[in-house]
């Protein structure tokens, strides 16, 4: 495509102004360097092909416990885990990375047209508060388990290896 103005480098202007997406933010602890990654997991990221409907819906969601408190270690850890699982399985989402920091939870699922983003994160946070209060008792200590806030990202084919990464890097801290 060729575009024609009466302004003569209009185009790299408007280039030089456009703001650079933040791979980290600026809270995060840790230097931020080039990061290369030796070992890539595999993620089938082809279009889904329902009967009336071809989608590639991919989201990125992080929440964590109130207060950030480290409450997400040993048995609890487990537990979310298999709870996180048995959710996504029940609504026929895939989970396609799931990371469990001590204060947080990184989320990366396939999903489908028909649910929301906020709907994900609302079952899996409501059954997993139910279900880990009643387990393990020093939980019900806390006013709640978890914030009510949430993140929440689209991916795709582009930036499925940027989360991927984002996760990784998490994961070793």
């Amino acid at each position: 495509m060729l575009l024609y103005t009466s302004r003569p480098g209009w185009l790299d202007m408007l280039h030089k102004r456009a703001r650079k997406p933040r791979l980290f933010s600026a809270g995060m602890n840790g230097p931020i360097s080039c990061i290369f990654v030796l070992f890539v997991y595999t993620i089938n990221m082809d279009y889904q092909h329902e009967q009336h409907t071809v989608h590639l819906i991919v989201y990125h969601i992080i929440w964590c416990p109130k207060r950030r408190r480290k409450v997400l270690v040993g048995l609890v850890h487990d537990r979310l885990k298999q709870i996180i699982e048995e959710v996504a399985s029940s609504h026929h989402w895939t989970v396609l990375r799931l990371a469990i920091q001590p204060d947080h939870v990184h989320l990366f699922l396939r999903s489908n047209p028909y649910t929301m983003p906020t709907d994900i994160a609302h079952a899996i946070k409501g059954r997993s508060s139910h279900i880990l209060r009643v387990e393990f008792p020093h939980l019900q200590r806390m006013p709640s388990l978890w914030t009510r806030s949430t993140f929440y990202s689209t991916a795709g084919n582009v930036s499925a290896q940027t989360i991927q990464t984002y996760i990784e890097r998490q994961s070793k801290q």
